[in-house]
């Protein structure tokens, strides 16, 4: 998606700016791409552990208590994200059924950008679920 976002913008710029002709898809389907590729990849960035965080409040706790904050952090992001998975999905249905239509001269379906919400929080919520079932068996490193 990335890599498509980067030849997408590259046409908007030859044919806005050396060619001279006006552009009516390209800026929307970027947007589309970019936060479905964020929302989709999110879930393997969390697995891999390479998410930016803090640790200040980690690096003074005992080995127990990273534990116990880790999993706490986990649960929050389990509440979090089915939240979004909940609201995501309702989302994406209201425009599926409704047939709503972006509002620009493309006129996409909604629904399919949409779906983007439901996918990447149910991923990300499946990961969130496999690293508390990774410490609750004393798997070393749920990453």
């Amino acid at each position: 998606m990335i890599a498509a976002s980067i030849l997408i913008v590259c046409h908007m710029v030859l044919v806005r700016y050396v060619l001279g002709d006006p552009t009516a898809w390209q800026t929307e389907l970027v947007t589309y791409l970019l936060v479905g590729a964020t929302l989709i990849g999110s879930p393997y960035v969390l697995m891999i552990g390479g998410h930016v965080s803090v640790d200040l409040l980690p690096h003074f706790l005992s080995e127990r208590g990273r534990e116990r904050q880790a999993l706490a952090s986990a649960l929050a992001g389990i509440l979090f994200c089915g939240i979004l998975l909940w609201s995501g999905s309702v989302l994406w249905y209201d425009a599926w059924s409704d047939g709503w239509l972006s509002e620009t001269v493309w006129a996409v379906p909604l629904w399919i950008p949409y779906a983007a919400l439901p996918l990447g929080f149910g991923l990300m919520l499946l990961q969130y679920i496999a690293d508390v079932a990774a410490r609750a068996t004393g798997y070393e490193d749920p990453s």
